[in-house]
C-alpha cells in the first residue's frame, strides 16, 4: 500500500517551490532562499520547522550538514502526483 503524504497549503507551497528551484538550479535549498522565493509571508525560521517535518516525511533530505534540502524520489513523486501545475501549449506551438 502507497503512503500518503498528508501536508498543509504552506508545506505544499515550500515543497513545489523546493522541488522547482532544485530541478531549476541543480543545487539544495536552503530556508532562506525557500522563504524569500515562496510568494509565503514566513520567516526562514518557520521554513526550516516545515522542512523538518518534510524531513521526517521523507520528501525532503540534506545531502550533507548545513546544506539546503533537495528533494527525494517520493518527494518528487509527491510533486508529480499533487503539486505539478501542467499548462496546455499554447496553438501556436502545436502547428
Amino acid at each position: 500500500m502507497a503512503k500518503t503524504h498528508i501536508f498543509d497549503e504552506r508545506a505544499g507551497q515550500l515543497m513545489k517551490v523546493l522541488v522547482e528551484s532544485y530541478i531549476s538550479d541543480d543545487q539544495p535549498v536552503g530556508s532562506k532562499a525557500l522563504a524569500e522565493h515562496s510568494g509565503l509571508k514566513v520567516s526562514a525560521a518557520t521554513v526550516r520547522n516545515v522542512m523538518a517535518d518534510l524531513e521526517k516525511m521523507g520528501l525532503i533530505q540534506s545531502p550533507h550538514t548545513s546544506a539546503g534540502r533537495i528533494p527525494t524520489v517520493q518527494g518528487y513523486r509527491v510533486f508529480v502526483d499533487s503539486l505539478l501545475s501542467v499548462k496546455r501549449p499554447d496553438k501556436q506551438l502545436l502547428n
